[in-house]
């Protein structure tokens, strides 16, 4: 409610019934909020702990968004096969591929789960860079606010079968476009 946000490239977004997943960098609690900007309908994929938080965790349970355990290889399995079937169905995940939060508001390398459920789909990879969030509200510094704005920078789209390629890339874009607008 208090922190301005920006939204650039809307015209990259595919169109909202269009199956794709959303992948952007993590830096602070505002990012979630911040996504609801993009006004598409998408299942975050989050940690199982959220989903125990009173009434924001138990709204996520009932509006179907996915849990998952990040250190548990079967969860990790079972909420991979979530999003292919959603994404089959015609609906959109948001992963973040960092796997969590920055504490230092550098962007740590990406995991792969994303990528291979993207390029298993065969559906677009939307990367998204998020400039300010950590600025505004730290990793484990969420007591200071900081009003400064934040900016959503939607690219254009990325294809492929290949997952190794839709990381590299999406993890360079997001990259680049962080140090340019910091």
């Amino acid at each position: 409610l208090f922190f301005p946000v920006e939204v650039f490239g809307r015209a990259n977004l595919p169109a909202a019934d269009e199956a794709a997943v959303y992948v952007a960098n993590h830096a602070s609690f505002l990012d979630i909020y911040s996504l609801f900007h993009l006004r598409r309908p998408f299942k975050f994929i989050s940690k199982t702990s959220n989903f125990l938080i009173p009434v924001v965790g138990w709204s996520m349970f009932l509006t179907g968004h996915v849990p998952l355990k990040r250190m548990e290889r079967r969860s990790q399995m079972e909420t991979l096969k979530k999003c292919r079937e959603m994404l089959a169905d015609g609906g959109s995940v948001l992963f973040f591929p960092e796997g969590t939060r920055s504490v230092d508001g550098k962007m740590a390398a990406f995991k792969k789960g994303a990528f291979s459920v993207a390029a298993k789909e065969n559906v677009p990879v939307i990367p998204i860079t998020l400039v300010g969030a950590h600025e505004a509200m730290a990793s484990g510094k969420e007591y200071e606010l900081h009003n400064g704005g934040i900016k959503v920078i939607i690219h254009p789209r990325i294809q492929s079968t290949n997952a190794d390629e839709l990381c590299d890339k999406a993890e360079k874009i997001i990259k680049e476009a962080l140090v340019n607008n910091s």
